[in-house]
């Protein structure tokens, strides 16, 4: 029984945690030669040496998963993280926790001068590897654009996790950046992991060959327990605290509708065919009391060029109905499926009861974290066509779009919001160390400035 049909419960699709603690087996590194990619490997064994740019839970899964494909042989050979300790950690993790199920520790080589902190460790980590490495990102996303246009101006390829960006000048420095790579025959995935979901990738090609009639509503659905709030037990200064906190401040993760409902939205457009013209929508702070930024509920309705609308809940609270999927109506049936739903279904008709599935998956989401680093590296290895950007940059557009307009409580277009040059934090590039003043700064009740609708400008 889905989500859906029971209409209440925890979400089911494991995290990537989940999925590395379930990870077993050896994996082999199986050597292959791809001598007509020019620049690719940065050693004559075909080796290619990987750098880790964020050392956190995202960081440390997608260093495991890339370490753990079969193509051909992998190292990481540097790491960066604006805090010492969380690199030291996420090191540990790699040589040690995981060895015994992915039997990764070997391919861990990174010593104490290629371990890089601070605010400039990102370029160290990348000229490690450059040209032709592989670089994964997985810092808070507002620094996502800097890091990636460093990147590519390196030559070397990348795998960046989401979210991809936190306001539109940010998306179209992520833009920009793609067409670079496009030039420079790199190649760029996203951490979309959805659209690397067999299971999901087959029932999104069902809906797009008819089999529910032309779809009319999508529902994107991102309801849960509280998101957590660390307080400043490590004494760390104020910059080194948010950052630490980054899902609870919209200048480092873009809001709970962007970095968190992202995955849905993204299936949602994808589902339809194209991306929202239009957006208006509510939120605010009901019941939250933890002194953050972030809102507690989100409501956006999405209006597509063709008239459709797709609404979008993110809800983090105690004790309500909880869901993680998407919901598609057609007009012949419904399907549910997304991040959240490890089994997607279709059904005739708009009840999803049992006695009305006409297709059903059986297979697993968590492949698809495995799945990306399998595409990208072999993408790499001969020399395929492969950049995500532009869709990882539409998506992010969306939950900007989503948050603009709640934050505001005005209607925004598509292309007004994406023309806007307000950034939620300006001059990032300057940061050297964590003393540098944050973006924003508490009160003297040690509150943090929240978003009033109907007060705040966001254009």
């Amino acid at each position: 029984m889905s989500s859906c049909e029971k209409q209440s419960g925890r979400p089911t699709t494991p995290s990537r945690r989940d999925f590395l603690r379930a990870a077993g087996g050896a994996v082999a590194a199986v050597a292959i030669s791809s001598a007509e990619a020019p620049k690719v490997h940065a050693a004559e064994d075909n080796t290619i040496r990987l750098a880790l740019v964020g050392c956190g839970g995202r960081g440390s899964g997608a260093a495991v998963n890339a370490l753990m494909t079969t193509g051909g042989p992998v190292r990481l050979v540097a790491m960066a993280d604006v805090f010492e300790r969380r690199l030291l950690g996420s090191l540990d993790y790699l040589r040690k926790e995981c060895d015994e199920r992915a039997r990764i520790a070997e391919k861990v080589d990174v010593p104490p001068e290629r371990r890089f902190v601070g605010f400039d460790a990102y370029r160290k980590a990348i000229d490690a590897i450059a040209p032709g490495g592989m670089v994964m990102l997985a810092t808070p996303p507002a620094f996502r654009p800097i890091h990636l246009e460093y990147a590519v101006e390196r030559g070397c390829h990348v795998f960046m996790e989401k979210s991809f960006a936190v306001d539109p000048p940010g998306v179209r420095r992520v833009l920009r950046a793609g067409e670079a790579a496009e030039r420079k025959n790199l190649k760029i995935a996203g951490g979309l992991m959805c659209r690397h979901n067999p299971p999901l990738e087959e029932a999104v090609g069902r809906i797009h060959d008819g089999l529910i009639g032309e779809v009319v509503t999508a529902w994107a659905y991102r309801v849960h327990d509280p998101v957590g709030w660390k307080p400043n037990d490590l004494h760390l200064t104020e910059l080194g605290h948010q950052i630490r906190n980054y899902s609870n401040f919209t200048w480092l993760n873009g809001s709970f509708v962007l970095d968190w409902l992202i995955h849905n939205l993204d299936v949602a457009c994808w589902v339809k065919g194209g991306w929202p013209v239009s957006a208006q929508a509510q939120g605010g702070r009901q019941v939250r009391t933890e002194p953050d930024q972030l809102f507690d509920h989100y409501a956006v309705e999405y209006r597509f060029a063709d008239g459709t609308r797709l609404m979008a809940q993110g809800r983090h609270m105690a004790n309500c109905w909880d869901l993680w999927a998407d919901v598609i109506h057609g007009s012949k049936g419904s399907a549910v499926l997304g991040e959240g739903v490890v089994a997607p279904k279709i059904y005739r008709g708009w009840k999803p009861a049992r006695e009305n599935i006409i297709w059903q998956s059986k297979g697993k989401l968590e492949v698809a974290y495995q799945r990306e680093h399998d595409l990208l590296l072999d993408a790499i290895r001969q020399n395929k066509p492969y950049n995500e950007t532009h869709r990882c940059a539409m998506a992010t557009m969306t939950g900007i779009l989503g948050r603009m307009a709640a934050e505001s409580g005005q209607e925004i277009s598509w292309d007004e919001a994406l023309r806007s040059d307000r950034q939620l934090a300006p001059g990032l590039e300057t940061i050297a160390s964590l003393d540098h003043p944050a973006p924003v700064l508490p009160d003297a009740q040690g509150r943090y400035p929240i978003a009033m609708p109907g007060v705040t400008k966001v254009l």
